[in-house]
């Protein structure tokens, strides 16, 4: 399946920005789940300081704010070929070394929830435990909009019962972890039936299988990504894998406008 993609971030200040930085993932790489047809990355109102891979194999941009003028956008998109591999991604690569994706974070370390929704899943083989995780997270949350936020942690998600794409992924990292699991947060695309418009990224997790590697989870939809995904990024948790992320200093208020277009 080819995707077209566009995402468009604009920030307007009031006033002159003092400083700012701000960390782009917002290019995706090809590998066995996707091919990169084209992409171009844009930036108005900004300046790009920095480029390179991090730890997790991500390409990175980090593009500095200063002064005017008051609006800043990053518009990313392009092509991208997709195929199906019923969620498999495929052996570990990359400089993080693969212990490291069973070590806990501040957003995934577990509590009295996460520990007792790992302790029900018995199934035999690895795979479907972690089908069992997925649909047991499922079982437990509700898609609630605005009912979290980047600062929720995976416990205190599935505390509350309600979350977004961001806290299903988190909690099932979180517990496939405890089940002994390394396992990593992606952020990327998805193209939703009927929906070209839409007003966030996607987010899904993978847990590493002995005898596959990589293998895919989106449990806000309780299946393995197909060929409607596109990944962007990989990390431990929501932060180390979040399309924008960034500081600012001074007294400037900022306004954030996001835009994003998925189509076959």
């Amino acid at each position: 399946m080819r995707l077209k993609i566009t995402h468009r971030t604009e920030y307007r200040y009031d006033v002159p920005v003092q400083y700012g930085l701000q960390r782009l993932r917002l290019t995706p790489l090809s590998g066995p789940t996707q091919a990169i047809v084209s992409w171009a990355l844009a930036i108005d109102g900004a300046r790009e300081e920095l480029r390179f891979v991090d730890q997790f194999g991500n390409d990175t941009r980090l593009v500095s704010v200063e002064g005017d003028p008051h609006v800043v956008a990053v518009e990313a998109g392009g092509i991208v070929e997709t195929f199906d591999t019923a969620g498999v991604t495929g052996p570990h690569q990359g400089f993080a070394p693969l212990w490291l994706f069973q070590r806990q974070t501040d957003l995934t370390a577990p509590g009295e929830e996460i520990l007792h929704l790992a302790e029900i899943i018995a199934a035999a083989s690895e795979l479907d435990r972690l089908h069992d995780l997925m649909d047991a997270v499922a079982a437990r949350m509700h898609y609630v909009p605005g009912a979290t936020d980047s600062a929720t942690t995976a416990e205190q998600a599935l505390k509350l019962g309600d979350g977004v794409c961001q806290d299903y992924s988190q909690i099932f990292v979180a517990a496939a972890r405890c089940l002994g699991f390394p396992a990593r947060y992606v952020s990327g695309y998805l193209l939703v039936d009927g929906t070209v418009n839409q007003v966030a990224s996607h987010a899904w997790a993978e847990a590493h299988v002995s005898a596959l590697g990589w293998v895919a989870f989106d449990a806000a939809n309780k299946i393995s990504p197909d060929e409607r995904y596109v990944r962007l990024a990989v990390g431990r948790d929501y932060r180390e894998a979040t399309p924008v992320s960034g500081i600012r200093l001074g007294q400037a208020s900022e306004a954030l406008a996001v835009q994003i277009t998925v189509e076959q």
